[in-house]
Parts: C-alpha cells; structure tokens; sequence
C-alpha cells in the first residue's frame, strides 16, 4: 500500500494567493475589529491621508489582540498625525522621479537598473517611501515591458536588474515570465534581484508556478524580503522562504526602524535571529525616508547609532544589518556613520 508522505501529510495544499489577496481588509474600522479593537474609533483619523488601507488577514492573524501598541498594527493603521506637516518631508523622499530613466525604470547606480514593475502592493504600510509615486504613468510592465527592456539593452554595464513596485510578486507570474523572456538576449544581465513583502505578507504566492519560473531562470537570483519584526514570521512565511530557497535564491531581509515598531535592542535582535531561521540574512536596516505623512515613525540618528552599537554586542557580526539611508544623488546608500564624522 501507497502512503502518504510526512511532508505531503505536513504541507496540505496553498490557497490560492489571488483569493486571499480580494479578501484583504482594506477598512480601518473593520481591521481594529479583527485585531480586538473594535469600538475604538479614536485610533482613526476622518479620512486614510491619501494612501488607502490594504493588509492580508493572515498578517492581521499575527497581530496581537487587543493591543493598540501592536508592531504590526502601528504598521498598517492609518492615523491622524499622517496629515501633519513636517519639515524636510516630501512627496519625493529619494529622488525616484530625477532617476528615472525610461517607463518604469530607474537607473541610480552604476552597474544596477530598478524596474517599476507594479504599482500594487499586498500590505500598504504608512511609512512607504513611494506612497505619493505616480505608478499610473510609469509602470515598466505595460506593454509587454517594451520600453524598460529597450533601456537594459542600450547599457551594457547593467548587470543586476532589480524587479520593485510597488510589488513585483504582484504581478501574475505569466507577467513575470514575460520579463524574462525578453532578458534571454541580453548576456551583460547575470543577476535578478526581487525586492517583495509578499512572502511575508501574503506567503501563499510562492505557489508552485511561481517557483517553477524562479528555478528555471538561468541568471543569478536574489530575493530580497522586507520584515521589520519578528513577529511578522511564522510558519508560513517559513514555508514559503524554504520555497524560495529550494528555487535557488539567496534571501535578505532589509527592514525600516521604525518608532514604537522596532526601536529596541531586543525587538531588532529578535528580527535578526528569527529571520536567520527562516533561512534569511539581515541586510540593510534603514533610517526612514521621509516621505510626508510619515514623520511620525523616524528616530533620530544619535539613537539609530546606539542601537547598533548595542546590537553588536549582542549579536554575531553576521545577524547584524548595515544601518543605511538613502539620499538623492549619492552613488550608493550611505552608512548613517557617516553622518557621525
């Protein structure tokens, strides 16, 4: 007689990503109710500041109940200081809109190209630096990402393309592998980097298809994740970088420090030792760019610089993320160090 295996009977089948993205909350009153809140409506602002509510339940799942403090929640949660002006804050926060560089490309480094390959995301977090970005009018995968893939041909010292949004993993993956095909003609491309917060957010899209097309590119494969804490892993998200990793890429974990969300020693160090568990290496740990509507989340340099410090004192040198911001114009992301001399 045939059994089933331990992993088939361990691992029953995904749901559809799609279906579970429709059913994403997108009210605030609605999301305080599933997060145990319900009632308290002096959490809201009048209206969302211009940026809609978008979050997953199965990342609402991960939230603590009733707790207004959540890390999780004070990501998503819209509120009323969003619409307070505050200086040095601005609807261009890095300098996207002087870098771009053809439709839906943007070309700030040497030897690298970022595509803008949504505008969609599964989670809208309050602290995104493109939130005011113009995703209508530049968008590198309309028209079967013609005109960006005419801008990697033209420069052959391109050999990283970066997939951002937006989203990538927005994207169906037949749109995915529209990109990549047009990639087969251009041998200066060695490497595909995939900046994502879905398998986190949303970790049923590393569906099968998805890690088929993942596996099968002949390129160099970097996925770089976006979790700020820990408690933002748990066992699917688990799955789905096993996933990834079993498609052949190296995985990364860049996250924002972020006020009330993980300004500590322990909640950073925690993100670092949790994220290294599910197979993911810290990366970058960046200072907030300040987009309007987010001054709200930034901490300030002097305390960015002590947590670090106190960081690697606590951790190997290898859990421990490069401190970074990035600023209009420079040739790379600047260690906040840098700022210190």
């Amino acid at each position: 007689m045939i059994t089933a295996s331990p992993s088939s009977r361990l691992s029953p089948p995904l749901r559809d990503w799609r279906e579970l993205w429709r059913e994403s909350i997108t009210d605030a009153a609605e999301l305080l109710e599933a997060a145990g809140l319900g009632g308290r409506t002096d959490l809201l602002p009048p209206d969302d500041a211009g940026f809609p509510l978008r979050v997953p339940r199965g990342f609402v799942a991960r939230m603590r109940q009733g707790d207004p403090a959540d890390p999780l929640l004070l990501q998503v949660l819209p509120r009323a200081v969003e619409h307070e002006a505050a200086e040095g804050y601005a609807v261009d926060a890095v300098g996207d809109m002087a870098a771009r560089a053809g439709h839906g490309v943007l070309h700030k480094y040497d030897g690298r190209a970022l595509l803008i390959a949504s505008g969609s995301c599964a989670v809208n977090c309050r602290y995104c630096f493109r939130r005011h970005f113009p995703y209508a009018e530049d968008i590198a995968a309309a028209a079967q990402w013609r005109e960006a893939l005419a801008h990697v041909r033209a420069d052959t010292s391109i050999r990283e393309l970066i997939l951002s949004g937006g989203d990538p993993l927005s994207l169906a993956t037949h749109k995915l592998e529209e990109l990549t095909r047009g990639l087969a003609d251009l041998p200066h491309v060695i490497r595909l980097r995939i900046h994502t917060r879905l398998p986190v957010v949303l970790p049923e899209r590393i569906d099968e298809a998805f890690t088929g097309w993942l596996a099968g590119l002949p390129l160099q494969k970097v996925v770089v994740l976006h979790a700020n804490h820990a408690n933002e892993f748990d066992a699917g998200v688990d799955a789905a970088c096993a996933r990834l990793r079993g498609a052949g890429a190296t995985l990364l974990n860049q996250a924002v420090l972020l006020r009330g969300v993980n300004d500590d020693v322990a909640a950073l160090a925690a993100l670092g030792e949790r994220a290294f568990a599910a197979g993911v290496l810290p990366y970058y740990l960046h200072q907030l760019d300040k987009v309007q509507g987010a001054a709200h989340f930034e901490v300030d340099d002097d305390r960015a610089l002590w947590l670090m410090e106190a960081l690697r004192a606590r951790l190997p040198g290898y859990l421990v993320p490069r401190l970074v911001r990035e600023l209009q114009g420079d040739p790379a992301k600047r260690p906040i160090a840098d700022f210190a001399r």
